[in-house]
């Protein structure tokens, strides 16, 4: 029988209520901020986000949810009313006639650029103004490697 694991050691502890913390508040605030200042949600920055960064701004609606952390469901939903605003359409696959694809339009693509000033200094303020000179490159492959088997 294996020996069960280490406790936590304070400083390890502190990281988890502080990651945990961060988990629930930080897309809270990141989303309130995009909701006053653009009328617009971050869910909905991210589908034109992710769409700006495809090849000919398309993806599958699948893949497109699965970019967003949504259901396939819920992303449907929230792609006709980008669509009913003009900021994506909805065409048919070419490849399987049941899929659909999600296009941003030149109208989203506006969208996207006026709303990414707010996004990034909120970004700024609520994330990076706080780690001062920790190794960001160090940072970013921690989380890569935390998230890599998920």
């Amino acid at each position: 029988m294996a020996a069960p694991p280490a406790p936590l050691s304070p400083d390890e502890e502190a990281v988890m209520r502080a990651l945990g913390r961060f988990l629930l508040v930080m897309p809270r605030a990141l989303d309130a901020d995009l909701t006053r200042e653009q009328r617009m949600s971050a869910s909905e920055y991210a589908v034109l986000r992710h769409l700006s960064e495809t090849p000919g701004h398309l993806l599958r609606m699948s893949e497109l949810a699965t970019a967003c952390d949504m259901s396939l469901s819920g992303m449907t939903r929230l792609a006709a009313k980008l669509e009913s605003l003009g900021l994506l359409r909805r065409i048919r696959c070419a490849e399987d006639a049941r899929g659909a694809n999600a296009v941003l339009t030149d109208k989203g693509m506006e969208r996207l650029r006026e709303a990414w000033p707010t996004h990034l200094a909120s970004v700024r303020r609520h994330i990076f103004d706080h780690l001062g000179d920790l190794d960001l490159q160090r940072l970013a492959a921690a989380f890569n490697a935390m998230t890599r088997d998920t």
